[in-house]
């Protein structure tokens, strides 16, 4: 099997874009589309269905997809294990257009000289075994989720803060709030397709409406753009994302991000590192990102009682 077919396949499912996927994995949308083709006529089967908005998976894209994971995975530990102190930092930021990804970009310019492997684990399962195996050094999540402790060996420490806000289009009667409070959410109907059962995030939101008393819908199907569509023409609907999040939609939408105060809620980014991990430029990461840290002040936030405790990176034993 052409394993840079299958690596396109998870980039294109991770992104929901073809256009996206050509852009991270630095060729032609029109690549991306042969290397797709190839690889649904090799297995005999449609992997994405294709609509205006992006590329969704279908069901057997998506019973293949943890299976082409861990090809790439193979993949890596293949190579690590011939170079292992000649290879880059290979760090997983679960997606490109997250805070983690912002975050690495900022290592990346402070220390331009270290090079990087950015990789995009879906899970924290995946993350976990890709750090016990030696396939990447470090992983973005929010932990612990409840249930689930860390595994022995693998360390934690929170690098980031990042505020939750309301997205609502112009009709919406919170639309001309300079900011709410959690607590004001209550009653309104906060539409999230993005969450997926078993998943961290899908244990942070689950928390935060139990706290505040909200109402998340995370039923339908993830389209690229299709959140923000919903919501600009709607004047009850509303999403909640990230403040870093990226994102971008048509200048007529005229979407508000409002902040959410008393408290702000703030989603936990932790790294995690296996304690055994001989790369040199670990260490690095650590502390740059503990300076991150103590710029972010701590008052007047709400996080889940299960987050990673707010230790500096720096505090953790050094790789041996």
């Amino acid at each position: 099997m052409d394993l840079k077919a299958v690596r396109t396949f998870v980039t294109v499912a991770d992104s929901g874009q073809f256009q996206e996927a050509a852009a991270v994995l630095a060729v032609t949308q029109q690549a991306v589309s042969k290397r797709i083709a190839a690889l649904e006529k090799e297995l005999g089967v449609r992997l994405f269905t294709r609509t205006a908005r992006g590329a969704g998976l279908t069901a057997d894209g998506r019973t293949f997809l943890p299976h082409a994971r861990e090809l790439l995975l193979a993949e890596e530990r293949a190579t690590a294990s011939v170079r292992p102190r000649r290879r880059a930092l290979r760090v997983d930021v679960i997606g490109a257009r997250l805070a983690p990804a912002a975050l690495l970009r900022g290592f990346h310019e402070a220390h331009p000289d270290i090079a990087l492997d950015v990789v995009t684990l879906f899970d924290v399962d995946s993350a976990l075994t890709a750090l016990r195996s030696g396939t990447i050094d470090a992983s973005f999540r929010a932990v612990a989720m409840p249930g689930r402790p860390l595994p022995r060996g693998v360390e934690a420490a929170r690098v980031y803060d990042e505020p939750v806000q309301l997205l609502t289009g112009p009709g919406h009667a919170l639309a001309g709030h300079r900011s709410v409070t959690p607590g004001q959410l209550a009653g309104h109907r906060i539409w999230m397709p993005g969450i997926v059962e078993g998943t961290e995030w899908a244990a942070y939101y689950a928390s935060l409406a139990a706290e505040f008393g909200l109402t998340i819908d995370s039923r339908g199907a993830n389209f690229t753009g299709a959140v923000q569509d919903a919501v600009a023409g709607s004047d009850t609907l509303a999403t909640l994302v990230t403040e870093r999040l990226r994102l971008t939609w048509p200048a007529g939408h005229d979407l508000r991000r409002i902040p959410l105060v008393d408290p702000t809620p703030v989603y936990p980014h932790c790294l995690l590192w296996s304690a055994a991990d001989p790369h040199p430029a670990l260490a690095a990461l650590r502390t740059h990102l503990a300076e991150v840290w103590s710029l972010r002040a701590a008052a007047g936030t709400w996080t889940p009682s299960w987050a990673c405790v707010a230790s500096s990176v720096r505090d953790a034993p050094e790789p041996s």
